[in-house]
């Protein structure tokens, strides 16, 4: 039976949705043009609302967490950095470099997903942080449920060693890999190169410059059954890379994406992807501008035990 996606998604709706001087100093999609608007928290929190009625109301299950408005938390509502939930009833949580995003990891979240869905073990790599090792989540890692595999490019938020700990720890095999961006600069997340869903793989294979290794990652596509969307970096830097692929309750499957995003692919690829899946995109350009985050970005994914 193929897990690789859900119909479950838990969204945090952000209580201070602003830019964060921390996060942008390695996240180049970031803007800080009218960065101290005042309508910035309140075009976002609009955006949030929408996306959510929109996936609602296609079917999907949206478990929606209030952000915490006692604690400065500008970037909440990116949960997938922090938390990923697996159907073996674990619950992992995940070491960040943002001193301000390590606030958003919330024990009474971790408790309610327990006793709402039936997780019992927890793996923390939060505290990997205080020796300067960071792995954010499934923004750093994009994984195949199905075969075991981790997809992973390096950079400063994505260190080996914590992928070699989460490999032995939920028995998965890694390949990793560096990937640059328009400028040269390292790709901060994998999931902004890379999408991977039941049969697709949408992925900018230009951004790995080391051609054994790009080749590594195109065999591993092939031989576990995926058709590779390839993107270019002009459409990785308007966030095409950021997606993903969820289900209806009923069993319908969605790729998920920015409008921006939707906007820069070609026919031939909105072709490829509705051969296997009905797009759905959201328009989003104040939480893509000033959090420098996509659609991809703001779900994490609940693989309920009983699921």
């Amino acid at each position: 039976m193929k897990k690789q996606i859900t119909n479950t998604i838990m969204m945090v709706r952000p209580a201070a949705f602003g830019f964060n001087e921390e996060t942008a100093v390695s996240n180049y999609f970031q803007s800080s043009e009218g960065k101290d608007d005042k309508d910035i928290s309140s075009n976002a929190l609009n955006e949030f609302d929408e996306v959510v009625k929109k996936l609602r109301d296609h079917g999907i299950d949206v478990l929606v967490m209030e952000d915490d408005s006692e604690v400065y938390t500008p970037d909440a509502i990116f949960p997938n950095n922090w938390i990923s939930a697996h159907d073996n009833k674990i619950l992992v949580t995940y070491a960040m470099e943002s001193e301000i995003r390590r606030k958003e990891i919330r024990e009474d979240i971790l408790v309610m997903l327990e006793e709402k869905y039936g997780y019992n073990k927890r793996y923390n790599f939060e505290h990997y942080a205080e020796e300067n090792l960071f792995l954010e989540g499934t923004g750093s890692i994009i994984l195949d449920r199905d075969h075991k595999i981790l997809y992973a490019c390096l950079s400063p938020r994505t260190h080996i060693e914590l992928i070699s700990k989460f490999n032995v720890l939920m028995g998965y095999r890694s390949i990793y890999f560096y990937a640059e961006d328009l400028e040269g600069n390292l790709i901060y997340h994998t999931n902004v190169m890379m999408a991977l869903g039941e049969e697709l793989a949408v992925i900018c294979l230009e951004s790995i410059k080391e051609d054994e290794k790009k080749n590594e990652v195109i065999q591993s596509l092939k031989n576990t059954g995926k058709e590779i969307i390839d993107l270019s970096l002009e459409q990785v830097h308007k966030f095409a890379g950021n997606m993903l692929e969820v289900k209806s309750v009923s069993g319908q499957k969605f790729l998920c994406m920015s409008s921006q995003a939707y906007g820069v692919l070609t026919q031939e690829q909105i072709e490829t992807i509705e051969q296997y899946d009905q797009i759905l995109h959201f328009p989003i350009p104040t939480i893509e501008k000033y959090g420098g985050g996509s659609i991809r970005c703001m779900m994490a994914e609940i693989f309920a035990p009983n699921g």
